[in-house]
């Protein structure tokens, strides 16, 4: 379609910007020829092709006149077709800008995004001209490292919820109305953390199955949320972001930015593949035509260079700035920190994020793995980086599935993981802890599959993991038997308990409170449906009570939320102490500790008056325990514990020390 040419005029930065007369496009497109702006009606008919004049080696910028916020735009690129050299333009495919804000709907996959010389305009979603929101101060974050995270899918916290309205079930507005924020007050939640918002598109193979990604973590943009959870834009994002701050809840967005929805090289070519596939991800050293992929997604975006530095910066900038969030969990993290050596935790991304003047003061917090070469970092990144810490995971789950000699192990967990977060002389812990997450069993189905069960994916069950360190009370899946469903109570319970009796941030996914199911299945990333959606007409009172009275107990007692490391004997005193014992009140002796018919350890945290004593009993029968002398008396805490002199079955206890 021709069209003028807009404007020579340079932008401050990528995007679409308004300006007098007009708005200001800046597409950063390395090694294209040309790249011109495509505006759009509200029938979606092309009404306008316009130039944009090249300014610099790899920018393409100008105005065009009489463009206004709620006008809509897509993208074409000129350049060479050399995959061989990992170049892959191809002027028939509408691309959206890497930097748009919103777009007019969600991605629909369609063979024809993959295939070259097909146009796509009537495919693409198109994106939307705004004006940024009015502009705030950024406060400081609302979170305590040491308090409960709370892991949140928006759309399958919210559908089923039948005090929220309809009309807003499933996004994120949901997340303001007054039933769902007293539930996260209940829980004591520090701060929720959103699994991701950006807009995202299907994996290619699972419109066959009729099936869809529920969770997110296959993104095309950076800054425009998807429209199925903010119709609104980001404006529903601030929305839900002011009324938990109001709650005195924070706000954390799971973040991907190792990989996009563009997925292998025969995938669907929607931005960043269109304006530069061969600077925007990595490829191999030998051979630029292939991509890496230490994703497993198909692709691995290359944070190594500027290109990709800039639009990770101004997307998190625009989630602080303009959604008021206060911090990051990023998903497969190590990748921001990777170049052609492999990891570097001083890697220039990272040490630019820890220094951006909007960024330096947010929450990070990563999950320290993906698959590529050297790929498991935990404990390697950066104080302040926080750190999802599978290890506690493993040895919390082994613990209470009856390993042997795991006494030891869950020790070091309760007091920090030392063996990993000690380096370079901390003192404090930067361990996320936690039982499960939205990889895996729910906790749920911890207690009642031994094995996953995922025909549901259409994988014939070989998606997943297959050792998930998991039991199920003598039955796999449901039953009516009244002896196996108490037992799977009291596990669960017993996992709960640990969970928030554990130094350093802990983490919980929505619904493990109340007893969530997803039938066995631990890999649910597809079923955007009753699998995962959270059936809140079928809640676990008791279990959720359970949870509350923990949460609520974590949250009064300082010694269970502070984030120092535990030591014992000489030197250490104060909240920081900790006395581990046997049932008979002595010190384990190192047969005890070793012992794999041990199965209660006690643990004394603090110095004089005020001490607090947890018990963990994995054993099928209840032990007769003896505390430490006091000038007081011990005063049973935790829920459901009845006498001092005993430590029931499958079980954490907790006493408080009182004065007489």
């Amino acid at each position: 379609m021709p069209g003028s040419p807009a404007q020579s005029q340079t932008l401050s930065g990528p995007g679409a910007e308004l300006a007098p007369g007009g708005v200001r496009f800046t597409v950063r497109a390395p090694a294209a020829t040309a790249v011109s702006v495509c505006l759009f009606d509200a029938d979606d008919r092309e009404t306008g092709r316009h130039a944009l004049p090249q300014t610099d080696d790899d920018l393409f910028s100008g105005l065009i006149a009489g463009v206004k916020a709620g006008d809509r735009y897509g993208l074409r690129a000129d350049g060479p077709w050399q995959p061989e050299q990992g170049h892959r333009f191809d002027r028939t495919k509408l691309l959206i800008d890497p930097y748009a804000v919103r777009l007019d709907r969600p991605f629909v996959h369609d063979s024809r995004l993959g295939q070259r010389g097909v146009d796509t305009a009537d495919i693409v979603p198109k994106a939307v001209i705004e004006a940024p929101l009015p502009a705030r101060s950024v406060a400081p974050p609302l979170f305590t490292p040491g308090g409960l995270i709370y892991e949140l899918p928006v759309r399958a916290f919210t559908m089923l919820h039948p005090d929220v309205p309809a009309e807003i079930r499933g996004t994120l507005s949901a997340l303001a109305h007054p039933a769902i924020i007293a539930h996260l007050r209940s829980l004591h939640v520090c701060a929720v953390e959103l699994m991701p918002i950006a807009a995202w598109i299907d994996e290619r193979h699972l419109p066959p199955l009729g099936l869809s990604n529920a969770w997110g973590y296959n993104p095309v943009t950076m800054l425009a949320l998807d429209p199925r959870l903010a119709p609104s834009g980001v404006a529903d994002l601030r929305l839900a972001v002011d009324a938990l701050h109001e709650a005195g809840i924070g706000v954390l967005v799971d973040v991907v930015y190792n990989h996009t929805g563009e997925s292998d090289l025969e995938g669907p070519t929607l931005s960043l593949r269109g304006l530069g596939n061969a600077a925007y991800y990595r490829h191999q050293a030998d051979n630029a035509g292939i991509l890496v992929n230490d994703t497993g997604c198909g692709n691995t975006l290359a944070c190594d260079r500027l290109v990709v530095q800039e639009l990770v910066l101004s997307a998190m900038r625009f989630l602080v700035e303009q959604g008021g969030v206060d911090g990051f969990r990023f998903d497969l993290a190590p990748i921001l920190g990777r170049d052609d050596a492999g990891f570097n935790p001083d890697a220039a991304l990272l040490r630019r994020i820890a220094q951006d003047s909007v960024l330096s003061d947010r929450v990070l917090h990563a999950e320290p793995w993906d698959i590529g070469p050297g790929g498991y970092q935990l404990g390697k990144f950066r104080r302040p980086w926080l750190e999802w810490n599978d290890r506690a995971r493993d040895d919390i789950r082994r613990f209470w599935r009856g390993d042997a000699q795991m006494l030891g192990a869950l020790a070091t967990r309760l007091a920090g993981s030392s063996d990993v977060f000690a380096g370079d002389g901390a003192t404090g812990t930067r361990t996320v802890n936690f039982i499960a997450a939205h990889d895996g069993f729910p906790l749920g189905d911890l207690v009642r599959f031994e094995h996953k069960h995922n025909e549901a994916n259409g994988e014939e069950n070989r998606d997943g993991h297959g050792e998930n360190l998991s039991w199920n009370a003598g039955v796999e899946g449901d039953t009516a038997d009244a002896g196996i469903l108490a037992a799977r109570s009291q596990d669960a319970e017993a996992l709960i308990a640990t969970l928030f009796a554990s130094r350093g941030t802990i983490l919980m996914t929505a619904g493990d409170e109340f007893g969530h199911s997803q039938g066995g299945n631990n890999n649910a990333y597809a079923q955007d449906n009753a699998i995962t959606w959270r059936d809140w007409s079928r809640i676990d009172e008791r279990r959720l009570d359970f949870t509350r009275a923990w949460a609520r107990l974590r949250a009064e007692l300082p010694p269970l939320m502070r984030a120092a490391f535990l030591h014992q004997g000489e030197g250490a005193d104060g909240a920081d102490r900790v006395e581990w014992l046997a049932a008979h009140g002595g010190r384990l002796t190192v047969d005890e500790w070793e012992d794999p018919h041990t199965h209660l350890l006690v643990m004394i945290l603090g110095d004089g008056a005020g001490r607090l004593a947890l018990a963990f009993n994995r054993g099928r029968d209840a032990i007769p325990i003896t505390l430490p002398p006091t000038d007081g008396h011990w005063r049973p805490a935790a829920p459901g514990l009845d006498e001092m002199s005993r430590v029931p079955a499958r079980c954490v206890a907790c006493w408080i020390e009182r004065a007489e």
